[in-house]
């Protein structure tokens, strides 16, 4: 009878594991609800105090009885309290506790001690936050979602573009109505490229005129050239387009000035002009110079031109993604004040810490840490601003050159035509000959 007991139960073990495992890899949240939590959230409960007070997180308190110097005369010896924490309460992928601060205590040594939260809780990242005075928030993530992140279905609103996936398990959703200008900084093979090629990809279905800019002779967005309303290849045809946009920009005023609104979005949909997105790869190719006269110019008006779209643009629908892998104010001065007028800010990984500080310092220093901290193992994989002023880590989806020239190929029928940039490139490359 014994043996028949123990053969069942060896029966039914092993079918919770082959169970366990293919619920672990078809259903990943599930299989955390069901054995994950559990374990963790016991874990966090049962390490609480060591970890607490081997990162100076607790507090001595004396107690009741009388002390001679700091020797304990009565009484029990002197021990530290670690602060009060929540029950763990489970999300998808992960768990959050809450921790109320002992008085005079700050997030600081929380922001120190997350990596050792992470080793004793076993899990593969805790993001510390603050939400009010006097409390912290431990977010934990079981594992890593960005080494294989999902695809949700492709967002239907205007100007809004799937790019990938966040840390918490979410879309990454790049919304340019909501955040109009951008900022992307990133070295070579961080997924800089690549997160440009999905935006495209994403907007081309859109009744939107997307013109790029890429002064390294269109290498990177002339696999788009169909799709675009206007490439240029060269800095003296950058200047040119961006002209003829800021005098467009002025008619897009005009109109709304006539019809008493204040954004082209309150226009009718028949007398609203399309919205613009203004692609640039390598920022620097548009600030340095190389000392001539006619270079310095052309800098300088590049920098007043972009500029002035960034400070005006959201309300008249023209909107810029500017990308690079250097953003620093040795590429001139119109760099600071440009990066002040683009909102949403994406970080991939960086050769320098100033990039990084020039992209996420001015709204978060933590975020300035983990972007600094990506491996160039990790590509796709940033550090992203979210329009509550928050941030994540995310990875964009991949998508190959064929895709996105397919993407392109598919579209091109969309092309909306730009006459103010086409007139002003004809005349250029006609004075050029």
């Amino acid at each position: 009878m014994d043996a028949i007991l123990l053969t069942f139960a060896l029966a039914a073990l092993a079918w919770l594991l082959v169970i366990g495992d293919q619920l672990r890899r078809t259903r990943p949240a599930w299989y955390w609800y069901v054995t994950g939590y559990p374990v963790t959230a016991c874990r966090v409960l049962f390490t609480w105090r060591r970890v607490a007070v081997l990162n100076d997180l607790a507090v001595s308190r004396r107690p009741a009885r009388g002390l001679l110097g700091d020797l304990v005369v009565k009484g029990d010896p002197l021990r530290p309290v670690a602060p009060r924490i929540s029950l763990p309460r489970a999300h998808r992928m992960g768990l959050t506790v809450a921790v109320r601060l002992h008085a005079g205590q700050t997030p600081a040594p929380y922001l120190k001690a997350a990596d050792a939260f992470a080793h004793a809780w076993r899990v593969h990242a805790v993001r510390v936050t603050s939400p009010q005075r006097g409390l912290v928030l431990l977010a934990a993530t079981a594992s890593d979602p960005l080494k294989r992140p999902g695809l949700a279905s492709a967002p239907t609103a205007l100007l809004s573009a799937l790019i990938g996936a966040l840390e918490s398990g979410g879309a990454w959703v790049m919304d340019l109505r909501l955040v109009p200008h951008w900022l992307i900084a990133g070295a070579t093979r961080s997924g800089k490229s690549t997160l440009l090629a999905r935006l495209i990809t994403q907007l081309a279905p859109q009744p939107v005129a997307l013109v790029g800019i890429d002064c390294k002779g269109g290498m990177e967005l002339g696999l788009f050239a169909r799709r675009l309303s206007a490439l240029t290849t060269c800095r003296r045809e950058a200047v040119a387009v961006l002209t003829a946009l800021a005098a467009d920009m002025r008619d897009r005023m005009q109109q709304c000035r006539a019809a008493g609104v204040r954004s082209i979005w309150e226009l009718p949909d028949k007398l609203r002009p399309v919205p613009v997105v203004v692609i640039i790869d390598e920022l620097a190719e548009l600030y340095l110079s190389d000392g001539t006269r006619e270079s310095r110019a052309e800098a300088e008006q590049c920098s007043t031109l972009l500029l002035r779209l960034a400070q005006l643009g959201a309300a008249l629908g023209v909107h810029l993604v500017v990308a690079g892998q250097r953003v620093g104010s040795d590429l001139g001065s119109g760099v600071t004040a440009l990066r002040a007028q683009l909102g949403g800010r994406i970080c991939h990984r960086v050769n320098d810490p100033g990039t990084a500080e020039m992209t996420l310092g001015d709204l978060n220093k933590d975020a300035v840490a983990v972007a600094q901290s990506i491996t160039q193992e990790e590509k796709g994989v940033a550090v992203c601003t979210g329009p509550d002023g928050g941030w994540s880590r995310a990875r964009s989806h991949l998508t190959t050159t064929e895709e996105a020239r397919a993407a392109a190929d598919k579209h091109a029928a969309l092309t909306p035509l730009l006459s103010s940039v086409d007139q002003a490139l004809a005349a250029l490359q006609g004075g050029t000959k």
